[in-house]
C-alpha cells in the first residue's frame, strides 16, 4: 500500500467517488479521522483516511464537498469498516452522514476481548500485533490548515496502513476462542451508546446535579437547554458559552438580575459575562414552571458499608478471573458494575433487570463466579504466587476446585 505523496491525497469529487467504488469492491476498509474540537460546537472533520488491501490514502473534505457516498457505504452491511477506538469517526457518521453505521470492527475494543490490555493506543496495538513500530513526529498538526506537508499525509495514513492486518490477526484469535459474538455485542453497544447520548434526558450527565432539589434541578435543565441552543446557533463549544460547574452554581443560587448573576466567581469573563441578562432570564423563567413540570431527582442507589465491602472483595475476584481468561478487566466491569451487582443479589425476587455483570458475555467471563461468592458457596485462596491470576477457587460444598 505504498504510494508517492501525491497519489496519497484525494482532494475533489470525481476521485473520492472512484475510491468509494473501489471500496464497496474491496468489502473492507480501514478509517480514521483528523479533526479539531476547540473551536466549534461539534468537532470539525478535517481529514479522513481510508484504506483497503490495495489502497492507503487521505480524503480532503475541505476539496470534496460531498462525502454521502462514504457514509452510504458505512450504514450499509455490505462492507466491513475497521476502526481504532472509534468514537469519533462513529459520530461523524451518526451526525454528518445521517445515519446509523453498521458493520463496524473496533481494533482497540477487539484487543480487549482476548488480552488484558484495555485502553490500548494505536502505535502500541501495532507494536504488539504485528511487530511494526511507528515513528509518528506529527501529534500537534493544525489540521485545518492547507497544504498539508508530505509528512503530514504520511503521519495520517499510517493510522490506517496497518489497521486491516491488525484486524485480521485479531479476527482470527477471537474466532479461535469463540468470542467473536462477544466482540460484536460491545461493538453494537457502542454505536447504540452513541446515537443516544444527546437526548432530553442529556443535562442529567454532567456532575453536581446529585444532591439537588426538584426547584434546583429544573433550573439546572433550562440553562442546560439554554447553553445547548446558544452553542448551536454560534457553532461554538459548550465550555465557550458556559461552564458545567457554572451552571450547577446558577441552578444552586438561582439569581433573578444580571447583576446578581455576576455576583458567581468567574462569570465576570467577558464570554461569560455578556450572558448575565440572559442567564438571569431564563433562571426566571424555570423557576417559574409549575412544580407538575420539575424534573425528579435521580434515584439514589440504596447502600451501605456491607456493599462496599463486597464489592471490594469481588473486584478481587474479577481481577483474577479476567487475568485468567485473558480479557480486559476495564471492559469487563468497573466498581460501580461491581456495586449494582452486590445490589442486584442482595434483592432475591427483585424485578429489576440483571446489571450488566450478570448479562450477555459479561456473565460467561465471571457471573456465575461472582454470584457463587456472594452465596457463600466458593472459597478462595493464595495458589502458585507466580500465576496471573493466583487465586485458587474451590468449593465449600465439595472442598474440590471450582471448575474452570
Amino acid at each position: 500500500m505504498s504510494g508517492t505523496t501525491t497519489s496519497l491525497l484525494i482532494n475533489n469529487q470525481a476521485q473520492f467517488d472512484e475510491l468509494c467504488e473501489h471500496i464497496r469492491t474491496a468489502g473492507i476498509v480501514a478509517f480514521d479521522t483528523e479533526f479539531v474540537s476547540e473551536h466549534t460546537y461539534l468537532p470539525e472533520l478535517c481529514l479522513l483516511q481510508l484504506a483497503t488491501p490495495e489502497r492507503a490514502v487521505a480524503v480532503d473534505p475541505f476539496g470534496v464537498p460531498d462525502l454521502s457516498a462514504w457514509w452510504k457505504i458505512m450504514a450499509d452491511d455490505a462492507t466491513t469498516v475497521i476502526v481504532h477506538a472509534g468514537r469519533e469517526e462513529i459520530r461523524f457518521c451518526l451526525h454528518l452522514g445521517g445515519c446509523r453505521p453498521q458493520r463496524v470492527f473496533d481494533t482497540q475494543l477487539a484487543e480487549g476481548l482476548r488480552s488484558t490490555t484495555y485502553p490500548v493506543g494505536y502505535e502500541s496495538l501495532v507494536t504488539r500485533v504485528l511487530g511494526e513500530r511507528l515513528g509518528h513526529h506529527a501529534t500537534r498538526t493544525e489540521w485545518r490548515h492547507r497544504p498539508l506537508t508530505p509528512e503530514q499525509l504520511e503521519y495520517a495514513v499510517d493510522d490506517v496502513r496497518y489497521l486491516i492486518d491488525v484486524w485480521k490477526k485479531q479476527h482470527s484469535s477471537l474466532k479461535r476462542v469463540k468470542r467473536l459474538d462477544w466482540a460484536e455485542t460491545e461493538f453494537t453497544r457502542l454505536i447504540d451508546e452513541l446515537e443516544h447520548e444527546r437526548n432530553e434526558d442529556s443535562w442529567r450527565r454532567f456532575g453536581g446535579l446529585q444532591k439537588m432539589k426538584p426547584r434546583q434541578l429544573v433550573v439546572a435543565r433550562e440553562l442546560f437547554q439554554w447553553r445547548e441552543k446558544v452553542a448551536t446557533e454560534r457553532n461554538q463549544p459548550l465550555r465557550r458559552i458556559l461552564r458545567d460547574d457554572l451552571i450547577v452554581d446558577l441552578a444552586m443560587r438561582q439569581p433573578k438580575t444580571a447583576e446578581a448573576v455576576l455576583a458567581t466567581r468567574d462569570m465576570n469573563r467577558p464570554g461569560y459575562k455578556k450572558h448575565a441578562a440572559e442567564l438571569a432570564a431564563c433562571i426566571v423563567r424555570g423557576a417559574a414552571l409549575p412544580e407538575s413540570q420539575w424534573p425528579k431527582p435521580a434515584p439514589m442507589p440504596d447502600s451501605n458499608s456491607e456493599d462496599h465491602i463486597l464489592s471490594k472483595l469481588l473486584q478481587i475476584v474479577l481481577a483474577n478471573r479476567c487475568a485468567e481468561m485473558k480479557v480486559a478487566l476495564g471492559l469487563v466491569g468497573t466498581s460501580a458494575d461491581l456495586k449494582n451487582l452486590v445490589r442486584w443479589h442482595g434483592k432475591k425476587n427483585s424485578k429489576q433487570p440483571p446489571p450488566r455483570l450478570a448479562q450477555g458475555w459479561r456473565a460467561e467471563v465471571c457471573g456465575d463466579l461472582l454470584a457463587d461468592v456472594l452465596d457463600g458457596k466458593v472459597r478462595f485462596r493464595v495458589g502458585d504466587r507466580d500465576s496471573e491470576h493466583p487465586l485458587v477457587f474451590e468449593s465449600i460444598a465439595e472442598s474440590s476446585p471450582v471448575a474452570e
